[in-house]
């Protein structure tokens, strides 16, 4: 039993702290760790800090831990990003499955659930003179609309060869997948969350700027979805029946904060549609800030109120809960605390979103739902807290 579960509940937020259950998994409330890189992994494996940061968590009261991206065994997934994001993860045989299964193993001795996220970097990796970033169509992007934090990294990637990958080679990746989901399983991880948004590899696929690519892999909005539909179905193959996945997808991408992957919500039905009937069970709608309405034209209705609305599947919510400023916004400087729960609850209780995602103040503040739950104060964001494991 989880410390946060223990505490006096605030009555006011009280349906955020009601059970939700995804396919085969039960979650105890509805606030869940957000995905972050963190970069504190030597030769791609979590050490101790890494089992307690996450154990941390959970005894917080964390209804679900969605870990920081975990990169898969192909050998184009991870690198150097560019911004001095090394020590990333990966799923690469036994030696990672078990040290992330003491990950996993520690969580659940505090009550919690965690499923890890699996990610490819695509076009975003940097080029190491071994192996070129990945790309559908070999294209990074449009250098010239990289947001202001990626405009050196736009310039390096845009400039260095970037192979067009051939089908054998896209074939490679998606069993990789595979792989790194059936790692995820033995290790003892409650589901599987993909990383399909901000530009990285699945999302290029997506979206009409980075794919050039023709049928079957390239040509309108459907067929765009191909690569995603088929990770999907490759990862559900190895998880089973019973464990949920989860599909995080964006509108803004790294090469550019602008970009739409879908203009109308009728769109956005054509690309999550398919990659919702492969296998995925929540979609996790990632903005700068959560309550901002997708397509103002036709209401205010979030992201995730869109992706629940036009696929029928479960939807999370993310991006500013509890803090003022965006994420690129705190890199380096502080932040108040935002208590913007109220709006959050009246979303949710309007049934746009099923959970919660929050990032920056859980991983400020290990407590921070238990403190929620408590109607306590909460802390401002404290930006050494990225460069840490608190």
């Amino acid at each position: 039993m989880t410390i946060g579960f223990d505490t006096e509940l605030n009555s006011d937020l009280s349906p955020l702290f009601e059970p939700l259950t995804i396919r085969g998994m039960t979650i105890a409330n509805r606030f869940t760790m957000a995905p972050m890189t963190r970069s504190f992994c030597p030769d791609n494996l979590p050490g101790d800090d890494v089992v307690d940061y996450y154990a941390r968590r959970a005894d917080g009261g964390t209804g679900l831990l969605i870990t920081e991206a975990i990169g898969t065994d192909h050998p184009s997934a991870i690198g150097d990003t560019g911004l001095g994001e090394m020590n990333l993860p990966l799923f690469s045989g036994a030696e990672t499955v078990s040290a992330w299964s003491r990950v996993a193993d520690a969580v659940h001795a505090h009550g919690g659930h965690i499923i890890p996220q699996l990610w490819h970097q695509g076009p975003m990796r940097m080029p190491d003179g071994v192996n070129p970033a990945f790309s559908p169509s070999g294209r990074y992007g449009d250098p010239s609309k990289a947001a202001d934090y990626y405009v050196e990294k736009a310039k390096i990637i845009s400039a260095s060869p970037m192979p067009v990958p051939s089908d054998e080679d896209i074939a490679d990746v998606i069993a990789s997948f595979g792989r790194a989901a059936r790692d995820a399983v033995t290790a003892g991880f409650d589901g599987l969350a993909l990383h399909g948004a901000h530009g990285y590899l699945i999302d290029s696929f997506l979206w009409a700027e980075t794919n050039h690519r023709p049928a079957p892999w390239g040509g309108d909005a459907v067929t765009r979805t191909r690569f995603a539909v088929e990770v999907v179905k490759a990862c559900r193959a190895e998880l089973g029946e019973d464990r949920p996945l989860i599909f995080r997808f964006s509108q803004w991408k790294q090469q550019d904060f602008r970009a739409r992957l879908a203009s109308t919500p009728a769109e956005l039905e054509a690309i999550l549609g398919p990659i919702a009937d492969a296998g995925v069970d929540l979609f996790d709608a990632s903005v700068r800030y959560f309550n901002t309405p997708a397509f103002p034209q036709e209401s205010e209705l979030s992201l995730a109120g869109w992706a629940k609305k036009v696929t029928g599947k479960l939807s999370g919510a993310v991006g500013g809960i509890g803090i003022v400023k965006g994420m690129y916004d705190t890199v380096s400087a502080a932040a108040e605390a935002s208590n913007n729960l109220g709006l959050l609850l009246k979303r949710f209780e309007n049934g746009e979103f099923d959970i919660a995602s929050v990032g920056r103040m859980i991983l400020h503040d290990p407590q921070w739902v238990a403190n929620v739950r408590r109607g306590e104060p909460l802390p401002p964001f404290d930006p050494d807290s990225l460069t840490r494991l608190t």
